[in-house]
């Protein structure tokens, strides 16, 4: 037999015995015959009690336990911490609101406490990934920094910089200025990318969705999601570039025409491009260095190959040595638009 069951039991008693006072008191009133009176309203009672109980009792707890295992355990703690922040206001005005006159001296604290209540709570769950983001921020930063609180400034990462990946590897060195936020706006231009139906576009918007997972994942890194956004505005690099004035904060990019329009707006911009070629090895000529020639070069006998960090490397003569590795000496470097290009020559010639 289920709960329910017993439940319906138990109405069906309680209601009847409350027909049954009803009955009498109404038979009264009538001048009626008290016992018929009181075994209809029993029987109402009892019908009542029986249809009505499970829509008072087990149904809105079954309801409420849904809900609650649905909802995720951040929603929870902010919903508790936004309840105890809105009870503590309301017991604060409680005394001067009991004060009053009669009746609004012992209504008012009472209405204070469900209104200030449900308004901490609301308001927390609204802003769930600011305040346990910053909780996590503080956190983070506490235990990078053997306890001290991170006073560095907020940096705004835009959908370029995620979907590039290189930003979780840059964030584990700790070299950026404060704690990496990404606005709810870019979140969402990042699944609507994941969602796209071409397949190329598809698999770069999740691979952004897997770098974010990262860095949220890793406690040694501050991070959050933020709520923010800004009203009448459509676009996303306008809204980003707005909100980081607001802010004060800089963005990480390494999206051209939003590092332009960035700095035309007085904003900072970190470049992550310009970062990777800041800290690339530099080479002056006649330095030696190993090379691996993987294709032709676009003149006759040169041969191509990269270094590590990505830089290209023209070995002249180098046709002859292409798929093998070999000792070059750098007859010239030069710095162009794309990054830093290395003209060398075979160490033998």
């Amino acid at each position: 037999m289920s709960v329910e069951f017993f439940v319906r039991l138990a109405g069906m008693l309680i209601f009847s015995i409350a027909g049954i006072y009803l009955g009498v008191y109404l038979s009264r009133l009538a001048d009626g015959p008290a016992q018929i009176w009181a075994s209809v309203f029993a029987m109402v009672g009892a019908l009542t009690g029986l249809v009505i109980t499970p829509f008072l009792t087990t149904r809105p707890v079954r309801l409420l336990r849904a809900r609650v295992r649905q909802t995720s355990l951040q929603t929870l703690l902010a919903a508790m911490i936004g309840l105890v922040v809105g009870l503590v206001v309301a017991a604060l005005i409680a005394f001067p609101m009991s004060l009053l006159p009669s009746p609004f001296g012992s209504i008012l604290p009472f209405v204070g406490a469900l209104v200030f209540g449900y308004l901490g709570a609301a308001v927390f769950v609204l802003r769930q990934n600011d305040v346990l983001g910053m909780v996590r921020t503080r956190t983070a930063s506490s235990e990078s920094s053997g306890g001290s609180a991170d006073n560095g400034r907020s940096v705004l990462l835009d959908t370029s910089v995620i979907i590039d990946g290189r930003i979780a590897d840059v964030a584990r060195t700790g070299f950026l200025p404060g704690a990496m936020v990404v606005p709810s706006f870019v979140l969402n231009e990042l699944q609507h990318i994941a969602d796209s139906g071409d397949g190329l576009r598809r698999q770069r918007g999740r691979r952004g969705l897997d770098i974010l997972n990262r860095l949220q994942k890793d406690n040694t890194i501050a991070f959050r999601i933020s709520d923010l956004d800004v009203e009448g505005v459509r676009n996303v690099d306008d809204k980003l570039v707005i909100l980081a004035r607001q802010l004060r904060a800089p963005i990480l990019t390494n999206d051209y025409n939003l590092n332009r329009v960035a700095e035309l707006q007085g904003v900072t911009v970190l470049n992550i491009n310009e970062l990777a070629n800041a800290v690339k090895a530099i080479y002056i000529p006649g330095e030696s260095l190993e090379v691996r020639v993987i294709q032709e070069g676009k003149e006759a006998g040169q041969g191509v190959g990269y270094l590590d960090d990505g830089t290209m490397v023209v070995v002249e003569d180098g046709r002859s040595y292409i798929d093998r590795s070999l000792p070059v000496v750098v007859t010239k470097v030069l710095q162009t638009a794309a990054g830093r290009m290395i003209f060398a020559r075979p160490e033998s010639t």
